[in-house]
Formats: structure tokens, C-alpha cells, sequence
């Protein structure tokens, strides 16, 4: 039988995304200065390709800081359809008022494998990961600016167990805490799907144990934005490069539904959505659960809602961290993943440059970040370790083909 019978005809499916709305303004805001995005990777070049994923996901996760966990009936009833950063307290440290624009757990960890890509200047591992921490986290970061978990692994990483093997200490297996940071893996592997995949699911037993559901979930957002950075890419490729490479599993021995499965159940439930409202009350229905720790924050549920925000937005980068920030619940894990992949497809140019800035300052004077780089330096010093790497692959092709 051939495996796609029962799945979504996916170019044929997307073909027909529908137009998004615009959401309305707060009032006077920093979101005055945006620009209109384009809607496609046909027009950018993957240099702003690196900076709008990194921007995304960076802003994104800054702005959905101060509303994290809440309903959105309650976002909508204090802030309408929020639209710039604000200050904000996390892990009940009142002492500490964060300045609008500054990251969270989420970004801090992504830091870490930046730092580590950086230093490597190519594709990384477990190992290399591993020693970015020792080297790199702040050890004060832990219940502060990272969740505590984080504090314990990163004990283990100073000892000589495999780094492979840490993952395996983390109770959470199943969370977003990998699928929402783990987008310089997708970058370093610019167009390579199979490579971002191969990665990811050696990188990510640093927080998971192998074959973890949290693995698999962080292979989606990786191959989005690998398939996001080639030339030409469209929404539709994007989401039929995930649907044509993640969790490929016989179902003859498996369950049929599987990753697969539950993005064509979010993409088919949320077709005929056309704003963040009408999608957030849509996935009431699916995604509710309360009362076990991190209840809000399962990789299936962010990273679905942020194919279907991608889709819902066209890849406009701006519009899709404004989704994620107005769905409720995990706000700014969804913010992340969305913007992020949105911006590997469409660059940073919709993103109001005055909140860029905000971001930026916010990381100067935050004394507990893993990195005070800005966002450009970042994306930069990626997008730089990418072309070391092309460079590095055109050598040796050159060398062996004369052999």
C-alpha cells in the first residue's frame, strides 16, 4: 500500500492558503515602523534569510515572554492584539524587571549552540555542544533566565559521561524546550534537510534521550528552515519537505498518525482560518490540557500550531510572531518556532526596526544572558560559519574528483 493513501495530497492541499488578515493595532506602538514583508524565499537573500530566523525567533520569544501561559481571552481582555515588547518577571523573581525585548529560557539555550557554531565553524555534535556549555553558560542563568532543569544538566556536562548521554537525566523528554531553539541547527545546514536532520537528532540527546518524541518534533522545525533557506522556497515547500522527510516510519509496525499525522490534523482543522482569533479558538478544541507540569508547553502542540500559523501568515515573519503571541498558553516557545522558520523564509524586513533595536538594547543590559551578541552578529557569524563550511565542502570536492 502506498504510505501517503491515507495522508494529506500536500502541494494540492496548501495550493490554496488563504489570504491573512491584518491584525489590528494596539495604538501607537513600535509596530509604526514596519515594512511590508515578502511572501515567499523567491526575493531574499539567504544572508536575511539567517537574520529573519534568528530575528523571529529572538523578538518573538521576547514579546510572548510577559504573556506566557496566559489564555488568550485573557490577552485579548489586557494587552487587544499585542504587537511590542514588554517588561516583564519570570520564576517569581520580582526583583528583576526584564526590559522590554529581553529573551528567555528558550533563546538563552539557543545562544549556547550559536556560540558553539561559531567557535567550530562548520555542523556540530553532541560533544561540541557540550563544551559551549562548560565554557559558555552563565552558572547564575539556572531558575533565572533557564529553567532549573537546565542547572542540573548542566552538572552533568562538567563531568566525563558522554554528552550524548545527558539527555537521558531530563525528566521532560517530550517538551519544546529543543524543537524552539534548535534553529542554528537548521541553518548551519542551509538547504540540507537530510544533514539538519542527521544533526538534530545527535545535538538533541543533549536534552533528550534518543528517538524522544522531543527529537522528533525538533526535526520538523529543522527541516523547515533548511527547506526555507533554498532558493525559491514557498510555504508549500516548506510544508511538503516536512511532510516528505519527518517521521518516516513503516505503518504497518506503527501507529498511522504519528507527527505526520497530527500536522495534517492541524493544517485540514485550521484551512478556512484567516486570523490568530479564529485560529486560537479553533485549537481550543484540541489543545486545552492543564494540570501536569509544563502542561502548555508538549512539542506537538507548539510546533503544530506553528506550521499552521506559517501557512495561516503566508511567511510573513512579523505576522507570524504576532500569531504566536496572541494564541495563548506557551507564547513565546509558539512565537519562536513560527517566526523562526517564517524568517528562513522571508528575512527580517517586516520586523519593525525600532523593535530590532529594543531587542538589541535589551541584550546589552541583561547581566544573566549567555551571550550579549546582537541579533545581526549573530546571524552574521552563522551565516559566515556556513559559507566557511560551503568552502570547506568545495575543496574537498575538488580534491577528491582529481584523485
Amino acid at each position: 500500500m502506498n504510505e501517503d493513501r491515507n495522508t494529506v495530497a500536500r502541494r494540492s492541499f496548501l495550493h490554496g492558503s488563504l489570504a491573512v488578515a491584518a491584525l489590528a493595532s494596539t495604538g501607537r506602538s513600535l509596530a509604526a515602523e514596519s515594512t511590508p514583508a515578502r511572501q515567499t524565499g523567491t526575493d531574499v537573500t539567504l544572508r536575511e534569510k539567517f537574520f529573519g530566523c534568528i530575528a523571529g525567533c529572538h523578538i518573538g520569544s521576547a514579546m510572548g515572554a510577559p504573556v506566557e501561559g496566559w489564555s488568550y481571552e485573557r490577552i485579548e481582555r489586557e494587552h487587544g492584539l499585542l504587537d511590542k515588547p514588554l517588561p516583564y518577571s519570570h520564576y517569581g523573581k520580582k526583583d528583576w524587571v526584564r526590559a522590554p525585548g529581553t529573551t528567555e529560557d528558550g533563546v538563552e539555550r539557543q545562544k549556547l549552540m550559536i556560540t558553539a557554531i561559531l567557535e567550530k565553524q562548520d555542523r556540530i555534535n553532541a560533544e561540541d555542544l557540550r563544551r559551549a556549555w562548560v565554557d559558555h553558560m552563565n552558572p547564575n542563568g539556572a531558575g533565572l533566565v533557564s529553567e532549573p532543569f537546565e542547572g542540573a544538566l548542566l552538572t552533568m556536562a562538567r563531568t566525563h559521561i558522554p554528552a550524548s548521554d545527558i539527555g537521558k537525566y531530563c525528566d521532560y523528554s517530550g517538551l519544546v524546550s529543543l524543537a524552539r531553539s534548535c534553529h542554528p541547527i537548521g541553518l548551519i545546514n542551509a538547504g540540507d534537510v537530510r544533514g539538519a536532520m542527521d544533526d538534530i537528532r545527535e545535538v538533541g540527546q543533549v536534552y533528550n534521550t534518543a528517538n524522544s518524541r522531543g527529537i522528533l518534533w525538533a526535526e520538523v522545525t529543522v527541516v523547515a528552515i533548511a527547506a526555507a533557506t533554498k532558493p525559491g522556497a514557498t510555504v508549500d515547500s516548506v510544508i511538503g519537505a516536512i511532510f516528505d522527510n519527518c517521521d518516516k516510519v513503516d505503518t504497518r509496525f506503527f501507529r498511522p498518525a504519528g507527527i505526520r499525522g497530527e500536522l495534517e490534523r492541524g493544517l485540514k482543522l485550521t484551512a478556512d482560518c484567516r486570523d490568530v482569533r479564529q485560529m486560537r479558538g479553533t485549537f481550543d478544541s484540541v489543545y486545552s490540557g492543564t494540570g501536569l507540569v509544563y502542561a502548555q508547553s508538549y512539542a506537538n502542540e507548539i510546533v503544530t500550531k506553528a506550521i499552521c500559523v506559517l501557512r495561516m501568515t503566508k511567511g510573513n515573519t512579523w505576522e507570524a510572531m504576532k500569531a504566536g503571541i496572541n494564541m495563548g498558553r506557551d507564547t513565546d516557545c509558539l512565537a519562536a518556532v513560527a517566526g523562526g522558520i517564517a524568517g528562513a523564509l522571508s528575512g527580517g524586513a517586516s520586523i519593525p526596526t525600532g523593535i530590532i533595536k529594543q531587542a538589541d538594547h535589551a541584550t546589552s543590559v541583561n547581566p544573566h544572558t549567555n551571550s550579549r551578541r546582537t541579533l545581526r552578529e549573530n546571524s552574521d557569524g552563522l551565516y559566515q560559519a556556513f559559507k566557511a563550511r560551503l568552502a570547506r565542502l568545495k575543496t574537498y570536492a575538488q580534491e577528491m574528483d582529481a584523485a
